[in-house]
């Protein structure tokens, strides 16, 4: 069975609590097995990483080369703090061995593609992605789509802050309508988040966001026709199958551009937060 790793900020969070259970009831679980563990830091209101190593029957790591030395493959979470996944992510990236990084990828453009060339150096697969670009819906929608050309798509969806939970609308408009976003403009109003995306040839798309709206899309193709599709369905345990496959293989399921794109359209609309009203340039 090839040996699974954690490497996370603090262990004691959403994704680490709920991620291997979902492993566990994977239709790979026969082959892989979530090995051991290794935090940065104990989170200072939750449990330290002996006391979760304990709950989950994994073995918990002070020496995170080791748990390198000892595993065959990755997860990288902190789903809360991008910015520490360059930090988190530096040896294992090194290790030559299949590494999937938590959402989001990373702050901005700059450090997404010093990632990338990283594990580049050191042939070591990587991926990345919001768990909503594998929820059912979305999924049979990209079906249906396949060759056809969108023209407009809308999304939307909760969350405690748009600069964490923005990732899953940017996600799935880039899953559907792929790169090239040019600039963006926030006007929403109070504490509504509302992005207006312009892709340089000429197409559109909105992301929305305020705390409890559930995830949503609604896409038009072929000059009037409109998909409907709701956001989330089985998207986790879906996400996590992902993973063990790319584990397996060693081939990414999304392509680096797209998550290029996704960071680059995160981070321009996170920069319009302070300038409402007003195009900012999407970094290319």
């Amino acid at each position: 069975m090839k040996k699974i790793g954690f490497i996370d900020l603090f262990i004691d969070e959403w994704h680490a609590n709920n991620y291997p259970g979902w492993i566990r009831s994977s239709s790979l679980a026969s082959e892989f097995t979530l090995w051991g563990a290794w935090e940065e830091k104990p989170n200072p209101d939750g449990r330290d990483l002996a006391a979760w190593c304990r709950e989950f029957d994994v073995r918990a790591y002070d020496s995170l080369d080791q748990l390198i030395a000892d595993c065959d493959c990755f997860v990288v979470l902190a789903p809360s703090s991008p910015e520490a996944h360059e930090r988190l992510a530096e040896k294992v990236l090194a290790s030559g061995k299949p590494v999937y990084i938590d959402k989001p990828f990373a702050p901005d453009l700059a450090a997404a593609k010093r990632l990338f060339d990283r594990a580049d150096a050191y042939h070591t697969p990587m991926w990345s992605s919001s768990a909503l670009r594998f929820g059912a819906e979305l999924i049979a929608a990209r079906q249906k789509l396949a060759g056809e050309s969108v023209d407009f798509m809308t999304v939307r969806g909760g969350g405690r802050s748009f600069e964490e939970y923005s990732i899953h609308q940017a996600e799935m408009i880039v899953a559907v309508m792929g790169t090239g976003a040019r600039r963006v403009m926030q006007c929403g109003s109070g504490k509504t988040n509302h992005v207006l995306i312009e892709f340089a040839d000429g197409r559109r798309a909105t992301m929305t966001l305020a705390f409890a709206m559930p995830f949503a899309a609604e896409i038009v193709y072929a000059g009037n026709q409109v998909e409907v599709v709701g956001g989330a369905d089985g998207m986790f345990p879906r996400l996590l199958e992902t993973i063990l496959e790319f584990f397996r293989t060693g081939k990414s399921p999304v392509e680096r551009e797209q998550t290029l794109a996704v960071v680059a359209l995160m981070a321009a609309a996170i920069r319009g937060m302070s300038a409402p009203d007003t195009w900012i340039e999407v970094e290319g």
